[in-house]
């Protein structure tokens, strides 16, 4: 968790005098500033915090700032905007880095005042493209750690992705996050059908679009996801459950990248990413004859397979923490206690995420307060849809976590309350906790709840 400055600033530089005259005039416009002096150093912070730019020489004493930048690139997603300070002789390579995916670069000797104007479109930039539905990085259970793993890789080389998993299990979060990635900050398109919800004749209108007159009450000409996804991601969701016959033409505008339009002539060229997910078993659809084989083998070149909730419930918490953090209104300041937790993690999930999601969004209208308890998840009697055998009986078991970890928790859960309530000031939280300040930053190391070390003057 990292508790920041909205406007936090890395600066990569070895010199002592040019990065103390950078360091100071950036805390003298407004800004957090981490002055990292190797190229080590800034590979740590870089994983370590949220910037909203990054200023990098290029020569550093233990590695070539280029280097460092590819290497990060094939390390995270999406890198904040990276802006190189270099020499004459080092415009070309600076150049070459753009192309690459940095987003400026600077020649020495520089204006600081041009320098300061550039971050601040840079921070204009990066507040207005970012997507409110943006993918959060996908965390702790092994099975997601590989795929985080590989996503980048996939990113980079694949133009077609089939991902399949269970209903619920998050296979739109997977794809987003992939567009994140496909796109790095740019303002692509991401457009999503459901191809199963969908008859034949409505689907392939909106797969494709329709001339003006192609049928009765096409009006006005339409552009179909294709188009509308031109130059971004188009995600066919539930493509197994797509009518057979439309089977053909969706493997036809794969194969060429180009469709026409229903009741229309003209070939139009497409420049699209294409993510796909199913929960059905399509090896199993194909022998039963309800899917083509050949669309099979051009969607299934590249295939990501998400396991169930129940299977990573190391990922219970995380998501609930993410889905409390994230939800508006009071609901953001609503935590579980222990007894919830332990109720959460033996639950099966068979809904998986979205079931996860849906419970907490009820635990947070009945519970009183801002704790959420075992009673407040499921309620007896009141959801008809929670059947009987898949709710928890705490009662009759015997706890299967330590009393260390219960007070862990608590005393996580409780702080990191009182960091959002108070917008991560750590005077202020300290004082509404009782203790001190030390004895607050002591705290949340030791919870690992921020690396961020308290910014002295910024408190009262």
């Amino acid at each position: 968790m990292d508790i920041s400055s909205p406007l936090r600033l890395c600066l990569i530089e070895d010199d002592p005098i040019m990065g103390e005259s950078l360091y100071d005039r950036f805390l003298l416009e407004g800004y957090d500033c981490d002055w990292c002096k190797t190229a080590q150093e800034a590979a740590l912070k870089v994983g370590q915090h949220t910037y909203v730019a990054v200023v990098s020489d290029i020569r550093l004493p233990d590695r070539d700032g280029e280097e460092l930048f590819r290497d990060l690139l094939t390390q995270h997603a999406v890198l904040p905007p990276w802006l190189f300070i270099t020499g004459y002789g080092s415009v070309d390579r600076a150049v070459a880095l753009l192309k690459l995916g940095a987003v400026d670069y600077i020649t020495k000797p520089f204006d600081l005042d041009d320098l300061i104007g550039r971050l601040r479109a840079l921070a204009v930039a990066r507040h207005q493209e970012r997507p409110p539905a943006f993918a959060p990085q996908l965390e702790f259970s092994p099975a997601l750690q590989r795929m985080e793993a590989v996503l980048p890789r996939i990113a980079a080389q694949a133009s077609t992705v089939l991902i399949s998993g269970e209903t619920g299990v998050g296979k739109e979060v997977v794809a987003r996050r992939l567009h994140a990635m496909f796109s790095r900050g740019c303002d692509a398109p991401f457009v999503a059908v459901n191809c199963g919800a969908l008859t034949e004749s409505l689907l392939e209108a909106e797969l494709f679009g329709h001339e003006k007159g192609a049928f009765t009450g096409a009006v006005r000409s339409h552009k179909g996801v294709f188009e509308q996804a031109n130059g971004g991601t188009l995600f066919l969701d539930e493509i197994g459950d797509m009518p057979f016959p439309m089977q053909v033409r969706l493997l036809r505008a794969i194969q060429e990248r180009c469709i026409t339009r229903v009741g229309g002539e003209r070939s139009i060229p497409i420049d699209i990413k294409l993510v796909c997910a199913t929960h059905q078993n399509l090896k199993k659809r194909v022998e039963d004859g309800l899917f083509r084989e050949d669309l099979y083998y051009r969607i299934h070149i590249v295939h990501l397979k998400i396991p169930p909730l129940r299977e990573r419930r190391e990922d219970i918490l995380w998501f609930v923490r993410l889905f409390l953090d994230e939800s508006p209104g009071s609901t953001r300041y609503a935590h579980l206690n222990p007894a919830a937790e332990e109720t959460l993690l033996k639950h099966d999930w068979p809904g998986n995420i979205r079931e996860l999601k849906h419970t907490l969004e009820r635990a947070c209208i009945f519970s009183n307060g801002g704790e959420i308890g075992p009673d407040d998840l499921f309620e007896p009697g009141l959801f008809e849809s929670e059947s009987s055998e898949s709710r928890v009986d705490t009662s009759s078991q015997a706890p299967q976590t330590s009393l260390h970890d219960i007070l862990r928790r608590t005393e996580q859960g409780h702080i990191h309350q009182a960091l959002q309530s108070f917008g991560g000031h750590m005077g202020k939280t300290a004082e509404a906790l009782g203790i001190s300040r030390k004895n607050l930053w002591e705290k949340m190391k030791k919870l690992g709840l921020s690396d961020a070390k308290p910014k002295e003057n910024t408190e009262p």
